[in-house]
């Protein structure tokens, strides 16, 4: 069974997450989710236990406990909700696409007779 481990101190490292967990059961993974870009903790993270009794056991005891100086919140993890796909091709058409501020326009200035964007004189 998965769990949410939430509220977690920034200098938490997986293996703290296991130790405290181990006393419960078998922990099958351990880990503290972190920023895509930055590679920075994000104060929370996931165990997955052997069954379904340790799992319980462990949020009863857990769940509020005093961890490194912040109280822990552990809860049964919940699926993800299904987001759809991004299309990256549809970005290059339609309304807001990277051409349709120029349709039509001939120049960059837009309307004729506009101010020139990077000095010069008006066309």
């Amino acid at each position: 069974m998965k769990l949410f481990v939430g509220n977690l101190a920034f200098d938490v490292t997986d293996e703290d997450l296991r130790k405290v967990f181990e006393p419960f059961g078998t922990v099958m993974s351990a880990a503290i989710v972190k920023d895509r870009f930055s590679s920075e903790p994000r104060g929370f993270g996931f165990v997955e236990m052997s069954s379904k009794s340790e799992a319980q056991a462990a949020i009863n005891e857990l769940n509020g406990k005093d961890f490194m100086s912040r109280a822990m919140a552990v809860n049964e993890a919940r699926p993800m909700p299904e987001r759809p796909r991004r299309d990256f091709n549809s970005f290059s058409r339609g309304r807001g696409g990277h051409d349709s501020r120029r349709r039509n326009t001939g120049k960059r200035g837009g309307k004729r007779g506009s101010k020139p964007r990077f000095g010069g004189r008006p066309h």
